[in-house]
């Protein structure tokens, strides 16, 4: 049996007549404000949508998941920021995205730049620039079969100049296959590489980023 809007009282003569009888003016007022309400509510509200997180896709990524890539940073910049977004499902791989900043002007420019030692997919690495380098991009190769990646540092030479200061960040991300996020602390400070370890049973990795500073003045020694 269908179920039906029953009136009665100031309302059906309302309802009949377009007016309310004087006597009856306060609960027929009441209740057509209350039609009024509900009628403006739902065209403010409009319908409901689902919502959906969707913060990771605004991020500037430079890869699909499963794809490899290579990113340098422009002539005189160095990489100051990595940010990489995990999906078990997208074969454990990470959506990344770097950013890059001018060198102080007293740096001087590179005189050459190259491509450092590669990582081995599934493996632990370390990898610091050769020859006092400065790390400018980075390369990378996806591996279905062991659901991991090779890597390997773009590097940059600033003549005569050397690190010291030198440190390392703590594991970034803290937990395997959360979302990572690191940043230069401080002005002055330069990537010269990472250390990175792999959980074979998680198949992320988590990295501990080198960083140095460079001195203002000339010298003849390398300093890793």
């Amino acid at each position: 049996m269908g179920v039906g809007l029953k009136t009665s009282g100031p309302q059906e003569d309302y309802l009949k007549s377009g007016s309310c009888e004087p006597l009856l003016a306060v609960q027929c007022i009441s209740w057509t404000m209350s039609v009024l309400f509900l009628i403006v509510a739902t065209l403010m509200l409009g319908p409901v949508l689902p919502q959906h997180n969707t913060d990771h896709h605004d991020m500037g990524w430079i890869n699909a998941y499963r794809q490899g890539f290579n990113f340098q940073c422009p002539h005189g910049e160095v990489l100051v920021a990595v940010r990489s977004y995990f999906s078990e499902k997208e074969g454990s791989d990470r959506l990344w995205s770097f950013e890059c900043q001018p060198t102080p002007e007293g740096l001087g420019q590179p005189t050459d730049c190259w491509w450092d030692d590669i990582s081995r997919a599934g493996l632990e690495w370390t990898s610091t620039c050769s020859r006092n380098g400065l790390v400018a991009g980075v390369q990378s190769k996806y591996f279905e079969s062991v659901l991991d990646r090779e890597w390997q540092f773009y590097c940059c030479y600033y003549e005569r100049r050397c690190p010291y200061s030198c440190l390392k960040t703590t594991d970034v991300p803290e937990y395997y296959r959360e979302e990572a996020e690191m940043v230069v602390p401080s002005y002055g400070y330069f990537i010269r590489g990472a250390q990175t370890t792999f959980s074979g049973v998680l198949r992320d990795r988590q990295w501990k980023y080198i960083l140095c500073r460079m001195t203002d003045f000339d010298c003849d020694f390398e300093n890793l």
